[in-house]
């Protein structure tokens, strides 16, 4: 069966897996990434100020905590609000390669593989910018985008600026949506 054979196929079945996210057309595209990443000064607690459509994040006061673990792997502990109620989903980070230590993997099962969680930018104390891509079989791609904040707010022209990078590097953002982050506390 070749390729194309193949991805037609698979398609119906890959399709409910990938309601509410983004999908494109070709392989993932390869963004330049934070250079010199320092995870410790990563850590903390950062707000989700604009994202990507994602099935795991569909509610508000979104907020996600970096913390080193006693066995020093890193804890990636996400909270939400949805449907009224604090939901919270506990997964592992790691560095996959310390030559390029901005390009982390997540994971939020044992089953499942690290999902890509790469740093294009951050300052460390107000904003980061965070870009996931899965490829399927080079054909189509399904990916992720996040602008986050050590704030539930960023002024504006933060945003700009890491809605600047996406483009840069050719990431399609036009669905793009802003996080509700009012009424969190």
């Amino acid at each position: 069966m070749g390729k194309m054979a193949l991805v037609i196929f698979l398609l119906p079945l890959i399709l409910p897996l990938i309601h509410a996210q983004t999908l494109h057309w070709g392989p993932c595209p390869t963004p330049m990434v934070q250079p010199n990443f320092d995870l410790n000064r990563y850590l903390g607690k950062w707000y989700e100020i604009e994202k990507l459509p994602a099935r795991f994040e569909r509610g508000k006061c979104i907020e996600a905590n970096y913390a080193i673990r006693p066995d020093h792997s890193i804890q990636v502990l996400n909270l939400q609000t949805y449907k009224g109620k604090v939901r919270s989903a506990e997964g592992t980070a790691v560095i996959q390669d310390i030559r390029e230590p901005a390009k982390l993997g997540v994971s939020f099962s044992y089953f499942t593989p690290y999902s890509p969680y790469w740093v294009l930018s951050t300052d460390y104390t107000s904003m980061a910018v965070v870009y996931s891509c899965t490829d399927v079989m080079r054909v189509f791609h399904i990916d992720y985008a996040w602008i986050l904040g050590r704030a539930r707010i960023l002024p504006p022209e933060h945003v700009f600026r890491a809605k600047e990078l996406f483009y840069r590097d050719k990431i399609d953002i036009s669905l793009m949506k802003e996080t509700d982050q009012t009424v969190c506390d």
